[in-house]
């Protein structure tokens, strides 16, 4: 199966409004929509709405969202809220998500569950630490976070997700994954999706490796047969780093 590859920016708490604006113009200007991939940035909250008045090509991604449509959550958003405003995507389970504010494998469900409802597609980030890559467990944290974080989705919504495998101990610090490290964990996400559902289902879930990924880099990762993408932190800030990564792989 012919599966678009996809390259997502996470800007994390980066960019005020006008710096976003700045940056879309930026990256605009080399995309023409005819691509190969599909390319996009995460942004904060306050920038959604300037980036996708903006966008042309880009997908504009949310970087978190709350299961619930509205209530006393002070400090949340919405899905209803992501929609009207016109995201597409939304990145959840991050591990920073997980590591600081105590995001669940649970709570990544009920809000794929919820972005699937409202057709936002949901990019799930999944990951071990590297106390637990140093004891062999990568295997079990990725098998043990896809079950959860899957829980009570169907075939069909999870054949349009996208799931990032991004290894704790790559993200921020320089280090990264080899090719055949990240292959292997990412064919180890698409064989336990088919496992958990069906083979078309794996088949057709687009999967990014993400830790570390620059320019430098990231083709050797997208000659990999089961990585589809990437999920891309400090690159993607500047506008020339990422009209670089679009270069590598357009």
């Amino acid at each position: 199966m012919a599966r678009k590859p996809i390259i997502v920016g996470n800007w994390k708490m980066n960019k005020t409004p006008r710096e976003a604006e700045e940056f879309m113009k930026g990256i605009e200007q080399v995309l023409t929509g005819n691509e190969a991939a599909d390319y996009g940035v995460g942004a904060p909250f306050v920038d959604l709405d300037v980036c996708v008045k903006n966008a042309k090509n880009l997908i504009i991604a949310a970087e978190n969202c709350n299961e619930k449509d509205s209530g006393a959550y002070t400090g949340e958003v919405s899905v209803p809220m992501l929609k009207e405003v016109g995201i597409t995507y939304c990145i959840i389970g991050h591990s920073e998500r997980r590591t600081y504010y105590a995001e669940t494998d649970a709570h990544c469900a009920a809000k794929a569950k919820r972005l699937l409802a409202d057709n936002i597609i949901p990019i799930l980030c999944i990951g071990e630490t590297e106390a637990q890559y140093d004891a062999g467990e990568t295997a079990d944290v990725i098998k043990s976070q896809l079950a959860g974080s899957l829980e009570g989705l169907t075939a069909e919504e999870v054949a349009k997700m996208v799931i990032a495998y991004e290894p704790i101990w790559a993200i921020g610090t320089g280090k990264s994954a080899d090719e055949t490290t990240a292959e292997n964990c990412c064919k180890l996400v698409r064989d336990t999706v088919k496992g958990l559902y069906d083979e078309a289902t794996g088949e057709a879930v687009r999967i990014q490796y993400g830790g570390s990924v620059k320019p430098t880099n990231i083709k050797s990762y997208m000659a990999c047969p089961d990585i589809d993408g990437a999920l891309i932190g400090g690159a993607s800030l500047k506008v020339d780093s990422f009209k670089e990564i679009i270069d590598a792989t357009k």
